[in-house]
């Protein structure tokens, strides 16, 4: 095994799938010869030719307009928008095309797609290149969600995103990119799809996180250990579908939840999750389920942004409250 970021294991895993099968394509904006704006392309069009690996125009709808021809077609594109705040201009391509066409045509056609879009914050970049958009998708049928958290999982979720004959919507949390490093098999291998994991075992309390914030989670764990109180952490991995039978066996050993994300607090990953666990496990609570959240704002700018998005010690005083109620 290779000692790899999370960008290198997302690269790694493009080149074994556009080694392994011809109908694999890669394009978007600027990720051919110059590698994409993270390099997350870096060498793969030297590597794979000018007709597997390719710059578009700076137009997100005429990007995913491309995949989704492509894809019913029986390519597998995997198309990038360079940023996810920019997604809304492709948004009637993923959400009114690309997800409805197996339904559409009885599953005549699919479109085995995979977006994959950098996002989330801790970065300072500019306005609307930060944003977390995810849970735009969460009320659209036919698209997967998937937020890796370390380089091992990227590698295999996005594997198994390709592979899959559904649009998968794959998101990069930036500052996970280049901070964190893990063993990542140099061979092909898949992490299944629609599947939590729990990253710490605990038996105190249940918290679900996903993207970078498993890392926020994990922290305040580990000073909440410190006083003899144990939290299990789950890693989503994916929002849509969410895994809840993990979420739900969680919380009967540990009787409390809590969620964490980064994305603003209204109708999100974590309003669905409490609503699933209410359906599911509410006489296994003993308290309510609690969120940690950034307020219901824009997005702000990089001056006050680590003002904005949850960190471990207001990760740690809602661990606090949700073991009190």
């Amino acid at each position: 095994m290779a000692q790899m970021t999370m960008i290198q294991a997302i690269n790694n895993a493009l080149d074994v799938e556009l080694g392994l099968n011809k109908d694999v394509l890669v394009f978007g904006e600027d990720v051919g010869h110059n590698g994409g704006v993270f390099r997350a392309t870096d060498g793969l069009q030297k590597k794979h030719g000018k007709d597997r690996v390719f710059d578009t125009p700076l137009a997100e709808s005429g990007i995913m307009g491309l995949a989704t021809g492509l894809a019913m077609q029986g390519f597998r594109p995997v198309p990038e928008i360079q940023f996810f705040g920019f997604v809304f201009e492709a948004m009637d391509e993923i959400a009114g095309q690309a997800a409805r066409m197996r339904y559409r045509t009885n599953g005549r056609f699919t479109c085995p797609l995979v977006v994959r879009s950098p996002f989330g914050g801790g970065v300072k970049t500019p306005e609307m290149h930060a944003d977390s958009l995810e849970g735009l998708f969460l009320q659209t049928p036919g698209v997967r969600v998937v937020i890796p958290s370390n380089p091992y999982d990227a590698k295999g979720l996005l594997i198994s995103a390709i592979r899959n004959n559904d649009p998968v919507i794959f998101l990069e949390h930036m500052k996970l990119y280049r901070s964190i490093r893990a063993e990542v098999p140099e061979e092909a291998y898949t992490v299944p799809l629609d599947k939590a994991n729990v990253v710490r075992e605990g038996k105190d309390l249940t918290v679900i996180a996903y993207g970078a914030m498993v890392h926020t989670a994990l922290k305040s764990a580990d000073e909440l250990a410190k006083r003899g109180v144990q939290a299990e952490v789950i890693d989503l991995r994916s929002i849509s579908p969410i895994d809840i039978d993990t979420i739900v066996t969680s919380i009967k050993k540990t009787h409390r939840a809590m969620v964490v994300q980064e994305a603003q607090r209204s109708a999100g990953a974590a309003a669905e999750i409490i609503a699933q666990i209410n359906e599911h496990a509410i006489y296994h609570l003993e308290g309510p389920v609690l969120r940690i959240t950034p307020p219901d704002t824009v997005y702000p700018f990089a001056q006050i942004e680590d003002e904005w998005i949850p960190d471990s010690k207001q990760v740690l005083a809602g661990m606090d409250k949700a073991l009190s109620l």
